[in-house]
């Protein structure tokens, strides 16, 4: 059910209040975006994190997202990062190019610096489908990125 944390609450949830959190959000499709932040944000709050310990950086579009995660990923002072983006589909291969190298660029980051890196992007047929994915009907996947964030901790 949309709103609802599925996992990692609780005794779980305290643990977590000195884990700082790096979140990169992409500006392209601002309104889907904004709304993957802000149910990434409220998520970590409600599992326990620190306010203090959440700290944003905004790049232009979810190809930018992996250059930005590496960045956060790695400073010492943070222990996770959530990419939040998200793709629509055109009428060119365009998209197509995009979500891989995204997808493999914020894999490869985690794996270079051995923190967890979430992939929180959104890779939809049109506005709709992402707007039922960012607070709509099913759910938020911002929310369902920071979970995954604190369970790979």
């Amino acid at each position: 059910m949309p709103g609802q944390l599925k996992s990692t609450t609780g005794a779980k949830a305290r643990k977590i209040s000195n884990k700082k959190f790096g979140i990169v959000v992409a500006e392209w499709n601002e309104e889907i975006t904004e709304a993957l932040y802000q149910g990434a944000w409220n998520a970590l709050i409600e599992m326990g994190a620190s306010k203090r310990n959440i700290s944003r950086v905004n790049v232009p579009g979810s190809f930018e997202l992996p250059l930005g995660a590496q960045r956060l990923a790695e400073q010492k002072k943070v222990d996770a990062v959530i990419c939040l983006g998200c793709v629509i589909q055109g009428d060119t291969p365009h998209f197509d190019y995009i979500c891989q190298a995204t997808s493999y660029g914020i894999m490869k980051v985690g794996l270079k610096t051995g923190k967890p890196v979430v992939f929180g992007v959104l890779t939809t047929l049109n506005t709709q489908q992402a707007l039922d994915r960012a607070g709509g009907k099913l759910g938020n996947k911002g929310e369902e990125a920071a979970v995954t964030a604190v369970a790979m901790l």
